[in-house]
């Protein structure tokens, strides 16, 4: 059903209305696996209530003093520290403009339609437009020094309109623009993907992306100035940062509660306490995401806890096999990512936005000729493959499709 919606143009289609892929239909939640499902979840849960209490931690203990410091590591100055708050807005901009909205658009305009859906964030729960409104909204919280959308004295808005009051709202405009060009989506995102409001978002948060990288940064590095900096960090810091860790710790350890309920007394009121309790976790995740630097980024926090898209093949193994152990790593954290832009950047390819034939074959033979004349980069990128299975296993996106279907709690009762 839902490809036909798909070829069809991707149409709306009611909230209501039941729609599957091949790789959902292969992992139904049946009496014969109910048990394994169960458990599958509260491991899930588990490690997400962990990675966010290490997460809060590590800021609350070491990274928030250092970031506010300001005067060693990566953070030499004021003006360094805030270039980082900026490095964050655009970064997350850019991922859900090209990324999180770009990739599913691009798989379907070359007609490589399930591939499409499947590429889109939160598609079985329904919650895509708000998972990346609330990436804007944590732009926001950034620009403003606040939790709400009233900006501080503290803040770089503050900041900025002082000595240019026609860019601080250039850039308040933006992020504005580029939150309701989302919303305007028509529900569910997985079935408007080709839309022109789909393309309408995609240009607000590219514009958004465009004014934080050059004129912001520009503002910033011209008009430097250590003391006003120094106070707007610590806002971030202060009024930002830790309140939104503190919340994703509490949120993910009441969803943890939710799903061990669940799997002590099945029901479809407990799947609804679920989802319920996973959306009030996954806001501030996503208002989060405009700062993914220090922990979050060095500890693989972020992967841990937002992998995507899921290994739908590893997933049904795991539940078949019931080995949980498959979802954890240990030793040091190494990015498959970071090892391949290595390569990349060796080969001159790191700015290609998409790899021919000839060019992937060539990447391929690179990294096989550092691991052949490299140890060390041999074992980082086992170390990376192993790391990266088990983040495509667990994480909110897992637990989702244990707890969702159709952009609705699954049912207990509906279990065949």
């Amino acid at each position: 059903m839902l490809l036909t919606a798909l070829c069809m143009g991707f149409t709306a289609c009611s909230d209501k209305e039941e729609e599957t892929t091949n790789g959902q239909e292969e992992k139904e939640l049946t009496t014969e696996n109910q048990k394994a499902w169960m458990n599958y979840a509260v491991q899930v849960a588990s490690l997400l209530n962990a990675d966010s209490e290490r997460l809060y931690n590590e800021w609350n203990n070491t990274f928030a003093a250092l970031f506010k410091a300001h005067n060693s590591g990566a953070y030499t100055s004021a003006e360094s520290a805030v270039e980082q708050i900026i490095d964050g807005c655009v970064d997350i901009a850019n991922e859900v403009g090209t990324a999180k909205i770009g990739d599913p658009y691009n798989k379907a305009k070359a007609g490589n339609l399930e591939e499409a859906v499947l590429a889109v964030e939160s598609w079985y729960s329904w919650h895509s437009r708000d998972d990346y409104t609330n990436n804007i909204y944590s732009i926001r919280n950034s620009w403003y020094g606040s939790l709400t959308d009233a900006p501080v004295a503290q803040s770089l808005y503050q900041f900025v309109k002082e000595g240019d009051e026609q860019l601080a709202g250039r850039v308040t405009n933006a992020i504005s623009a580029a939150a309701t060009a989302i919303q305007a989506i028509q529900q569910p995102f997985r079935n408007n993907i080709l839309s022109k409001q789909t393309e309408d978002a995609m240009t607000a948060c590219a514009d958004l992306a465009e004014i934080l990288d050059h004129d912001l940064r520009n503002y910033v590095s011209g008009h430097a100035d250590e003391a006003r900096y120094s106070e707007i960090i610590n806002q971030f810091v202060d009024v930002v940062v830790m309140p939104t860790y503190k919340d994703l710790k509490d949120k993910n350890y009441a969803l943890y509660q939710a799903v061990t309920n669940l799997n002590k007394a099945p029901s479809d009121e407990a799947f609804a306490n679920c989802a319920m309790a996973w959306m009030n976790a996954r806001k501030p995740w996503e208002t989060s995401e405009a700062f993914l630097f220090g922990p979050v980024a060095n500890l693989g926090l972020d992967p841990n806890m937002d992998s995507w898209p899921l290994d739908q093949a590893a997933i049904q193994s795991i539940l078949s096999s019931k080995s949980w152990e498959n979802m954890t790593w240990s030793g040091k954290y190494v990015s498959e990512d970071d090892l391949m832009e290595e390569i990349l950047d060796e080969l001159g390819l790191l700015d290609v936005e998409e790899l021919t034939p000839e060019q992937e074959a060539l990447v391929e033979q690179k990294v096989e000729e550092r691991k052949n004349s490299d140890p060390e980069f041999k074992a980082d990128m086992e170390q990376a493959e192993k790391i990266s299975a088990a983040q495509n296993v667990r994480g909110y996106h897992t637990l989702e499709f244990l707890i969702f279907k159709d952009g609705e709690a699954r049912k207990f009762s509906e279990i065949e």
